[in-house]
């Protein structure tokens, strides 16, 4: 994960001075691209600092060695549920409420809604029903 934290890390050290001069060349005048990329730069910061942290605390990684073989990758990755549909249902749920807020707030109350609905179903999917544990 080293390399990754690292990707991320300089988009820090090159989002900041990128907003910087965006904000100089439009004379500060446009506060959404000034925020949304310093913005950016700080979400990049956060990633690179969590990934940091993981690749101190997972240690070196088969994709991280040059002498790594492919077979030392293999095994489970995790748990994952190709049969489930509240990924969808809160998709569906987030991009009402998106839509929302571009045409009338009682649009993302009703997107909010169905999300907390979502949000519940897909943490208790295996709490109950044909796949609980």
């Amino acid at each position: 994960m080293r390399i990754e934290s690292r990707l991320f890390g300089l988009g820090a050290f090159f989002f900041i001075p990128v907003a910087i001069v965006y904000g100089w060349l439009t004379h500060w005048s446009e506060w959404v691209g000034i925020m949304g990329i310093f913005l950016l730069g700080g979400l990049a910061a956060m990633i690179g600092s969590y990934l940091s942290v993981t690749a101190r605390r997972v240690g070196a990684r088969p994709e991280d060695r040059e002498d790594a073989e492919v077979h030392e990758g293999a095994g489970e990755q995790g748990h994952f549920s190709p049969w489930s549909w509240w990924p969808i249902v809160l998709g569906a749920s987030a991009a009402t409420a998106l839509l929302g807020v571009a045409i009338g707030w009682w649009i993302t109350l009703v997107g909010a809604g169905i999300g907390i609905v979502a949000l519940v179903g897909w943490v208790f999917e295996y709490s109950r029903g044909d796949h609980a544990h």
